[in-house]
């Protein structure tokens, strides 16, 4: 992979992107900028499936969760593709019922042997579960220590959650993925991530489809003869982030990384940060003490 880059919520990223762009996370790993995410995907042949043509197609970033019940498909995709172990990221994630240290540790080594793989690349708490996620965390130290993940980091954490956690923490957590789209920007999250090296991952990308009507996003796409998903996954790109849109059809897999041939421009950029109303299509962890 090439080396990985470092970039700001504050201004657009305008470096040359493309399908195998990497970013450095706070210990080196470099990660995939764009992924695929197999959240809700069916088990089975369907999973692995799309995952398989998404490695075909160039993708080598693959978010999977112990919560979606197909890690043994996304495994079994990783393993018969062909490719390198070390040239495919994977990412699974510690579910809340798993949440506590011993917990944890033995959560990692079921999801390691559905997976099929002696280590994943980035291990994430899944939702910052109240009384339990320091103790989990801890555990996720060891597991990095002791080699079964190469980052670790955590999942839908607000500011008050991080705060907490770095007190504590031996270990910066390299990631938190959490939704993200110009309709839910969330800008100071962002900054308070990146103010502590922590990398940011957009989960539902795509506003689970809610938003690709809408009138000023079709214009910005039709200006560049994309569609509304396209332009989307290009402002998380621009805006720095990690991003995971989920499908498990060829041509939404394809049409997800088609977005290298064109680039928002300020205003463009401007144009859509102002869409931001918080919507939330999933978990809303605001209120999660």
């Amino acid at each position: 992979m090439p080396d990985g880059t470092s970039c700001s919520s504050e201004e657009a990223v305008t470096m040359e992107l493309h399908l195998s762009s990497t970013l450095r996370l706070n210990n080196g790993v470099e990660i995939p900028r764009l992924g695929l995410g197999v959240f809700r995907a069916p088990r089975g042949e369907e999973t692995r499936q799309a995952v398989s043509q998404a490695l075909a197609m160039g993708y080598r970033h693959i978010d999977t969760a112990r919560i979606y019940g197909n890690e043994r498909d996304v495994g079994a995709a990783v393993r018969d593709s062909g490719i390198s172990r070390k040239e495919i990221f994977v990412t699974t994630k510690l579910w809340n019922d798993d949440q506590g240290y011993e917990s944890t540790l033995r959560a990692c080594e079921r999801s390691l042997k559905e997976l099929g793989l002696e280590y994943v690349d980035l291990y994430l708490e899944h939702w910052p579960v109240s009384g339990r996620r320091l103790d989990s965390w801890r555990a996720m130290e060891t597991l990095l220590a002791d080699g079964k993940c190469r980052a670790i980091g955590v999942s839908n954490f607000q500011e008050n959650h991080l705060e907490e956690l770095l007190r504590h923490a031996k270990v910066v957590p390299a990631v938190n993925q959490v939704e993200f789209s110009p309709f839910l920007y969330q800008v100071e999250l962002q900054r308070y991530c990146e103010g502590h090296g922590i990398a940011v991952e957009a989960y539902s990308p795509l506003t689970k489809g809610q938003r690709l009507g809408d009138s000023t996003l079709v214009k910005v796409a039709q200006r560049h003869s994309r569609t509304p998903a396209q332009v989307l996954i290009r402002w998380c790109l621009q805006r720095g982030l990690i991003v995971i849109p989920k499908s498990v059809r060829k041509e939404r897999i394809h049409e997800n990384a088609d977005v290298y041939g064109f680039e928002l421009s300020t205003e463009e950029m401007q144009v859509l940060d102002g869409l931001n109303e918080d919507l939330r299509t999933s978990w809303d962890p605001t209120d999660v003490p």
